[in-house]
C-alpha cells in the first residue's frame, strides 16, 4: 500500500462535502507531476484529506477505490482521476504549522512543494501524522 495527500479548497469542496458523498471523484488536477501521482495511485491506498488555502490542515483519510481514468471534467483527454472513498475523520485536525514546526517532516512534499495537489507521503511520515492527528486505522 503507498500512502498520499490530496489537497482541495475547502469553500470549492471540502471534507464535510466528501463525507456527503461518500465516494468522489478526484477531478480538476491540471499538474503533470500531480497527475503522474494520480495515475500512480493504487486501489485500495490511503489519503489524507488537506483543506489548502482556507485551513491548511489535514482533516480526513480517504482511500482509492477507482485508479486512474480520463478526468470528465477535462475536455482535451489529457488529465486523469480517481475515485476516492471517505475512510474518517482526524479527530484532531494537523496544521501545516504544526507540520512545519517539526523538523522530521522537512522532506515531506506539503513543506517543499507547497503547491502541488497531489503527493505521495512516506510510511513513517503517514504514521506519525496520523498519531498527531489522532487518527486510527478503522479494523
Amino acid at each position: 500500500m503507498a500512502y498520499w495527500l490530496v489537497k482541495s479548497e475547502p469553500d470549492v469542496f471540502g471534507w464535510n462535502q466528501q463525507v456527503a458523498n461518500g465516494v468522489e471523484p478526484w477531478t480538476g488536477v491540471r499538474n503533470a507531476m500531480a497527475a503522474n501521482n494520480l495515475k500512480a495511485m493504487k486501489q485500495g491506498d490511503l489519503s489524507f484529506f488537506y483543506h489548502s488555502n482556507i485551513g491548511k490542515e489535514i482533516v480526513g483519510v480517504v482511500r482509492v477505490v477507482r485508479e486512474a481514468y480520463p478526468d470528465p471534467t477535462d475536455e482535451t483527454g489529457r488529465w486523469v482521476c480517481v475515485d476516492v472513498q471517505t475512510v474518517s475523520g482526524f479527530p484532531k485536525p494537523v496544521t501545516l504549522a504544526e507540520i512545519k514546526a517539526d523538523p522530521e517532516f522537512a522532506e515531506l512534499a506539503l513543506v517543499r512543494m507547497s503547491r502541488l495537489s497531489v503527493m505521495a507521503v512516506s510510511e513513517p511520515h503517514w504514521k506519525k501524522l496520523a498519531k498527531m492527528g489522532g487518527w486510527k486505522k478503522p479494523k
